[in-house]
């Protein structure tokens, strides 16, 4: 049934769990969001407007596919949870902006990381235009995901991810500090990384033990990326270096370089001290060391 009041209200959302007896799925890290500012935040992060391509991930009872249906873009949603098809069918607008709504929506039941881009979208999706990416991720899968969007083979203009705030954190954080690491180091070679806004466990039915960050990752320009000849290899590398963090780089080289002469080299033409901890070296040094070094499988 559908109403005039929006999905993500907690009065329509709390209507909509009573109406099909459901309970959040702690396996699937389902949190129903009840902040139509958040949404409605979301939606202006990712700078949607008409005719904008969106894949969403997990859209749930539909909260914030209706915001994004209603800013006039066209959304392609990949779900995993079966008992949310009917929900959706039922809860969503009939029609979007005078449109039938299934012109202006597919639902893929699939999980995300199983995702064939090219196959799954070619019959909705316009492939020569751009795509973005929009979606309130699960905390337990977050990374994982990030990871496959970065390395798949779809062009993304933008992704608008809203994931727990201690993952947010480690993408955009600095040389130096506790929150850098492999995560940070990957997302940065190949995105941008800008923290949009901070949500709060309250905006959530039932109410997660952490807060929450919306973040948008933007594509670099090839002009700006790191000369990477292999990412795969040089984040094999990165996450090496990072094996025993409280250990020193030097000591973190050994597998990679089992030669004291080579690791004492390598290490003085980054300029820096043999007992650097990793977390102490830029985005261009690690460049450097997958350079240099080998990953024996």
């Amino acid at each position: 049934m559908n109403t005039e009041i929006p999905i993500g209200s907690p009065v329509r959302t709390q209507a909509i769990i009573n109406r099909y007896f459901m309970k959040a799925k702690k396996s699937l890290g389902q949190n129903f969001l009840v902040d139509l500012d958040v949404l409605q935040g979301i939606v202006r992060a990712a700078a949607i407007k008409p005719g904008d391509q969106v894949i969403e991930i997990g859209p749930g009872i539909g909260s914030l596919t209706e915001q994004l249906l209603n800013a006039g873009a066209k959304v392609y949603a990949y779900e995993v949870d079966e008992n949310l098809p009917e929900v959706l069918h039922n809860e969503l607008p009939a029609k979007i902006n005078g449109k039938p709504l299934n012109q202006c929506f597919k639902l893929k039941m699939r999980d995300i990381l199983k995702a064939d881009f090219a196959a799954d979208l070619v019959d909705f999706f316009d492939l020569n235009k751009p795509i973005k990416v929009v979606a309130n991720l699960p905390y337990y899968i977050t990374t994982p995901i990030i990871f496959f969007l970065n390395n798949s083979q779809l062009k993304f203009t933008s992704l608008t991810l809203m994931m727990q705030k201690e993952v947010a954190d480690r993408l955009h954080a600095h040389v130096g500090t506790k929150e850098y690491g492999p995560l940070t180091i990957a997302v940065q070679a190949e995105m941008s990384v800008r923290s949009y806004l901070t949500v709060k466990s309250s905006s959530f039915i039932p109410q997660p033990k952490v807060d929450s960050s919306v973040v948008v990752l933007k594509p670099l320009a090839a002009a700006n990326k790191p000369d990477i000849a292999n990412l795969e290899h040089f984040n094999r590398v990165v996450k090496m270096c990072f094996a025993q963090r409280r250990k020193t780089l030097n000591n973190n080289l050994k597998v990679l370089l089992p030669d004291e002469k080579q690791r004492l080299a390598l290490i003085k033409s980054l300029g820096v001290d043999s007992r650097i901890r990793p977390e102490q070296l830029t985005l261009e040094q690690f460049v450097e060391i997958a350079h240099r070094v080998s990953v024996k499988n």
